[in-house]
C-alpha cells in the first residue's frame, strides 16, 4: 500500500478492505513473532549443545535489539517514502532469509551477525502495521484495528514453543529456524495483491508538503514525541523479556522439560495475548459509550500497569510451575494493553504522515532499555538467580505510566503550533 493511500477517504464501502488490510498485517506480526521466538524456545538445547552461558546467550539477543534499535529511523523513513506495500514486502523477505540462515550457524558470533540483520529488517514491521491503521480506521475504531493487528503477536507466541519443540525434537533444533520462516515466502503474494488494490487513493496535496515540512528534528523538539519515546520505553522491555527469557526460565529456573516447557509458555502467551485485542476493545467501548479518548486511554493503560506489575512481581513467586506461568501471563497481559496504547496514543497525537517515524523514534528508546536489560539479565542470572530481574522488570511499567501523564499529558491532535515549541 502507497504512502498515498487513506482508505478513511473511502466511507463504509471500504471498511471490508481495511479489515483485510489489518488481518493481513495481523499475519505478518504472527510469522514475525514464530521466527522471532524460535532462538528463545530453542535456547535450552542451543546453549547445552553449543556449550554457551547465559550471558553468550544475552550477547546474541543483544544483538537482535541492536538491529531492530539501529534500523528504526531508517526503517520508518523508508516506509513513509515508498508505502507499506513495497516497505513490508522487502523488510519481510529480509528478516525470513536472515531467520533461515541461522540454521547454519554455528557459533555466538555468527549467530550475533544474522540476528543482527534479522532485527534490522523485523523493526519495520511495527512502523509499517501503525501507519497502516492510523490512515484506514477513525479514533474510535484505532485500538481495535491495533488490536487486530497486535494479535499477530498472540497467535505467533502461542503457536510458537510447540511448533518450535516439535521441529527441533523430530528433526534438530537448526530446521526449527529454517522450516517457520518459508510462511514468510506464502505471505509476500497476498500481501502485495491485496495492498495494490487501495492504489487508486491519493493524499492531498498540503499533507504530501506537510510530510516533508515535518522531519525528525521537528518531531523530537516537542515533549509529546518524548512522552510516547518514554512510554514505549519503560514497557516494551518488559514484553522482550517474556519472549526471550520466559521459555529459559520455566527449563532452568523451573526444572522443566522442554515438551513441558512449550505447554506452559504457550498457556503464558495465550493468556497475556488476549490483552492486545482485549485492551483495544475495552478502549474503543469506552470511547462509544461518550468517554473522551483521552480518559478512555489513560484508564485503559493504568489497568494494564497495574496487571503488568503484578503479575511479574508475583511469578517467580508462586510456588507451583503452573501457577508461575499463569501468573506471568496476567503479567504479559498488562503489558499487552500498555502495548496496544502506546501505538493508539501515537496514532491520536501524530499526524497520519509522521506515524512511521515517530513510531522507530519510539522504537529507538525501547530497543536502548532493551539492550540494557538483556545483558542486565544474562549477567544477573548467571551469577545471583531469577527473583531481582522479575523485581527490575516489574517496575518499569511504572515509569511508562508517569510519561503518559507527565509528558503526553493529553490524547488529542497537536496543532500546527505545537511543532514549532520545544520540549
Amino acid at each position: 500500500m502507497p504512502r498515498s493511500v487513506n482508505i478513511k477517504e473511502h466511507g463504509p464501502s471500504a471498511r471490508p478492505l481495511a479489515w483485510w488490510l489489518a488481518t493481513l498485517l495481523g499475519l505478518a506480526l504472527a510469522i514475525n513473532f514464530v521466527d522471532r521466538l524460535v532462538l528463545a524456545t530453542v535456547a535450552p538445547t542451543l546453549l547445552t549443545q553449543l556449550h554457551l552461558t547465559a550471558a553468550e546467550y544475552s550477547y546474541i539477543v543483544f544483538a537482535f535489539m541492536l538491529g531492530m534499535t539501529l534500523g528504526q529511523i531508517p526503517a520508518g523513513a523508508l516506509i513513509d517514502q515508498l508505502g507499506v506495500r513495497t516497505g513490508l514486502a522487502s523488510i519481510f523477505a529480509g528478516w525470513s532469509f536472515s531467520n533461515m540462515a541461522q540454521s547454519i550457524a554455528q557459533s555466538v558470533a555468527s549467530f550475533s551477525g544474522l540476528r543482527f540483520l534479522m532485527g534490522a529488517f523485523e523493526c519495520g514491521n511495527y512502523s509499517a502495521g501503525v501507519k497502516s491503521v492510523g490512515e484506514i480506521f477513525p479514533a474510535d475504531q484505532t485500538a481495535l484495528a491495533l488490536g487486530l493487528f497486535n494479535s499477530g503477536s498472540l497467535l505467533g507466541s502461542v503457536v510458537a514453543p510447540p511448533i518450535v519443540v516439535y521441529v527441533a525434537q523430530h528433526f534438530g533444533w537448526r530446521d526449527a529456524f529454517f522450516l517457520p520462516s518459508l510462511a514468510g515466502l506464502v505471505w509476500i503474494p497476498l500481501w502485495l495483491r491485496a495492498a495494490r488494490s487501495a492504489k487508486r487513493i491519493r493524499l492531498p496535496k498540503e499533507q504530501a508538503q506537510a510530510d516533508k515540512r515535518i522531519g525528525i528534528a521537528t518531531l523530537l523538539r516537542i515533549r509529546q514525541t518524548w512522552g510516547v519515546i518514554l512510554m514505549r520505553a519503560f514497557s516494551g522491555p518488559l514484553s522482550q523479556f517474556y519472549w526471550y527469557w520466559l521459555p529459559l526460565y520455566l527449563v532452568r529456573g523451573r526444572g522443566l522439560s522442554m515438551t513441558a516447557m512449550a505447554g506452559l509458555a504457550s498457556l503464558s502467551y495465550f493468556v497475556g495475548g488476549v490483552g492486545q485485542v482485549g485492551g483495544g476493545y475495552i478502549s474503543g467501548l469506552l470511547i462509544h459509550r461518550g468517554w473522551q479518548v483521552d480518559r478512555a486511554r489513560k484508564s485503559t493503560y493504568a489497568l494494564g500497569t497495574a496487571l503488568a506489575v503484578l503479575g511479574t512481581l508475583l511469578a517467580p513467586l508462586t510456588r507451583s510451575s503452573f501457577g508461575a506461568a499463569l501468573v506471568a501471563g496476567i503479567g504479559i497481559f498488562g503489558v499487552n494493553v500498555m502495548s496496544n496504547h502506546v501505538i493508539a496514543v501515537i496514532t491520536d497525537v501524530f499526524p497520519d504522515q509522521t506515524l512511521a517515524r515517530v513510531t522507530g523514534l519510539t522504537g529507538v528508546g525501547e530497543g536502548v532499555i532493551d539492550m540494557a536489560m538483556t545483558l542486565f539479565t544474562g549477567v544477573v542470572v548467571e551469577r545471583f538467580s531469577w527473583f531481582p530481574v522479575f523485581v527490575a522488570a516489574a517496575v518499569m511499567p511504572l515509569g511508562s505510566l508517569a510519561a503518559l501523564f507527565l509528558y503526553v499529558r493529553q490524547c488529542r491532535p497537536i496543532n500546527e503550533n505545537e511543532f514549532s515549541s520545544r520540549v
